[in-house]
């Protein structure tokens, strides 16, 4: 036995004697790690309310931890239909195509949203221009050019408009809020419909001086640094529009009365739908009838495989999304207030948890 080995020896007899308790090594602490790592990611729209769920959803549920980027909702669907994120956040449902190639992929509304078109026209910014289905079709398609047109003029008697080129913006990434812009241009214009179209991504018309922009955050910048500009944006954005001196537009409704989006318009056009939404929840709510029904609002998805790859990671996913859908939870006022959304109707929250109860 080495000296050394035996004064070890003789230190922890003294040591023991006296009462204390020696360690022979001392390992370093584990770092917590989450028991179950999530990843959200799509809809820049949806993104502000989750980055208002999370830290309190996962406060309280240490075992879960949730990643949460805003990437477009086109992204949102792609990466859930391939298993890179377990959460794709869309602001458009899935199409049959979509679903026929990928039958296990649930769309599953969460809250229900709106958007506005915001322009940028000095002087008139204050002012609540009114807009319709054709005039932004016209706009976006080239064939109203000014301000000043006749066709915008028609819908706002004794505004002075100026004499100046319209400088339409238009998203470049995969986005749920092109999809519910393009819907309303062709559910209000038949000739956007029969050449146009709707969806994620679109081929949109050659402007001359037409710009595109990324996300939510990248139409509003370049909406706010374009005089004469013209965007639809995300209600969740309201804070940074009204910051960046943005007008907003009042539009045109399926009954013919000019509205802004405000808790009694969203929820009255919702209304006139709910009993229309089908088990699989995809529909939408753009041009929906009523006189009080705002036109452009929509469902927020949760965009998730019923067939996750282990029962850990399901149950996580259930657990969270059971809890935004409730109204004590995600659903309560002092998330959806701060984003400018609406709760889902009980009839919706139904179908969505039971579409939850699906992921396994």
């Amino acid at each position: 036995m080495s000296i050394n080995t035996t004064r070890r020896q003789q230190l922890k007899l003294a040591l023991a004697t006296a009462g204390l308790v020696v360690a022979t090594s001392v390992a370093p602490m584990a770092a917590h790690a989450a028991d179950v790592t999530l990843l959200e990611t799509g809809s820049t729209l949806l993104y502000p309310l989750f980055n208002l769920w999370v830290p309190d959803y996962t406060k309280a549920h240490p075992g879960v931890r949730i990643t949460t980027q805003g990437t477009g909702s086109g992204t949102g669907i792609a990466q859930a239909i391939s298993g890179v994120a377990q959460i794709g956040a869309s602001d458009a449902y899935m199409s049959d195509g979509q679903i026929k190639q990928n039958p296990s992929i649930l769309n599953i509304p969460l809250a229900i949203s709106a958007q506005t078109v915001n322009f940028n026209v000095p002087g008139l910014n204050k002012d609540h221009l009114k807009l319709d289905g054709p005039v932004l079709a016209g706009i976006y398609g080239g064939t109203i050019k000014n301000w000043d047109d006749a066709a915008i003029k028609a819908l706002n008697p004794g505004v002075k408009l100026p004499n100046h080129t319209i400088v339409p913006i238009h998203r470049t990434d995969g986005s749920g809020d092109t999809f519910i812009f393009s819907q309303y241009l062709s559910f209000a214009d038949t000739k956007w419909n029969g050449s146009v179209g709707y969806g994620t991504t679109i081929s949109w018309p050659a402007v001359q001086g037409g710009v595109g922009a990324n996300g939510n955050p990248g139409m509003v910048q370049a909406c706010q640094q374009t005089p004469y500009s013209i965007a639809y944006i995300g209600v969740s954005f309201h804070e940074q529009v009204a910051k960046a001196g943005l007008g907003t537009a009042m539009l045109k409704n399926r009954a013919g009365k000019f509205l802004l989006p405000t808790p009694k318009t969203v929820s009255a056009a919702a209304d006139g739908l709910i009993a229309k939404t089908p088990a699989d929840e995809r529909l939408s709510l753009v041009f929906a009838p009523g006189a009080e029904s705002y036109p452009i609002i929509n469902y927020e998805y949760a965009i998730v495989n019923a067939k996750q790859a282990n029962p850990e990671q399901a149950k996580a996913i259930k657990e969270f999304l059971g809890w935004a859908v409730e109204g004590d939870g995600g659903n309560a006022s002092k998330y959806l207030e701060a984003v400018r959304f609406i709760a889902l109707p009980k009839h919706i929250q139904e179908l969505s948890k039971a579409q939850i109860a699906k992921i396994q």
